[in-house]
C-alpha cells in the first residue's frame, strides 16, 4: 500500500471513530456530506477536507475591477506540501496550510488604502470585496461577508476547547480565519481573516 493511501485509510478510521462518537465536523458552506469526508485525502496540516485527489469547485469568478463573470467550474488546487511551500511565505504556509493565525495588528490589510479586491494568497479565487469591509478594532481584516458564497467553504471548528466557524477557500481549501455573529449590518456577521491569507488587488481608477 502506498503512503499516501495509508494517510487516506488512517484519515477514514479517523473520521469513521468521530462520526461514531457524535464529532464529526458539520459543513456549513460547502455542501459536504459525511461519505464525502470519508472520501476525503488528508495533508499533514489541516485533515478532513483537504482533498488529495483530482476534483473541482464551484466559484464565483471576478475580474480584478469587481466584476462577477459569472460562476464556472475551475478544478480544485490539490499540491503536495512541498509545492505550497515554494508557492508561499513560510507565514503564509502555516497559515493557509497548518491553519494558523497571525498576530493582531500585524497584516497589511485590516484598512485597505484603496479600492480593492482580496484573493486567496494560494490559489487567487476572489474572497472579498472592500465595500463590505468594515473596522472590527480586533487587529485583522473584518468584513461582513464573502464576495460569493460559491467562494469559501464554512464548517465547524471545535478546537481549543471553543466552538467556532472556520472559514476556508473553496478551490484549494486553506485555512482563512473564522466567522463570528458580531458583525454589523445588514448581515451581522463578522469574517475575521488572517492578512497573510489574502491578496490585495487594487482597483484600476475610473
Amino acid at each position: 500500500m502506498s503512503r499516501n493511501n495509508e494517510v487516506l485509510m488512517a484519515e477514514r478510521r479517523r473520521l469513521l471513530r468521530l462520526a461514531a462518537a457524535g464529532g464529526t465536523a458539520l459543513v456549513i458552506g460547502g455542501g459536504f456530506a459525511l461519505s464525502r469526508l470519508l472520501a476525503a485525502g488528508v495533508d499533514d496540516g489541516l485533515p478532513g477536507l483537504i482533498h488529495t485527489e483530482p476534483g473541482s469547485a464551484l466559484l464565483e469568478i471576478f475580474a480584478d475591477d469587481g466584476r462577477d463573470l459569472g460562476p464556472r467550474r475551475l478544478p480544485r488546487l490539490v499540491l503536495i506540501d512541498a509545492e505550497w511551500r515554494r508557492r508561499l511565505s513560510s507565514a503564509a504556509f502555516e497559515i493557509l496550510r497548518r491553519g494558523g493565525t497571525e498576530p493582531a495588528f500585524s497584516g497589511q490589510h485590516e484598512r485597505p488604502p484603496a479600492r480593492c479586491l482580496y484573493r486567496c494568497a494560494g490559489c487567487a479565487t476572489a474572497l472579498y470585496d472592500d465595500a463590505t469591509q468594515f473596522d472590527s478594532g480586533t487587529g485583522w481584516p473584518s468584513f461582513w461577508q464573502p464576495i460569493s458564497r460559491h467562494n469559501v467553504i464554512e464548517l465547524s471548528d471545535a478546537s481549543f476547547g471553543m466552538l467556532r466557524t472556520e472559514v476556508r477557500c473553496a478551490r484549494c481549501e486553506g485555512h482563512l480565519g473564522h466567522v463570528f455573529d458580531d458583525g454589523p449590518r445588514p448581515t451581522g456577521l463578522r469574517y475575521c481573516m488572517n492578512s497573510l491569507a489574502l491578496r490585495f488587488v487594487a482597483r484600476a481608477a475610473g
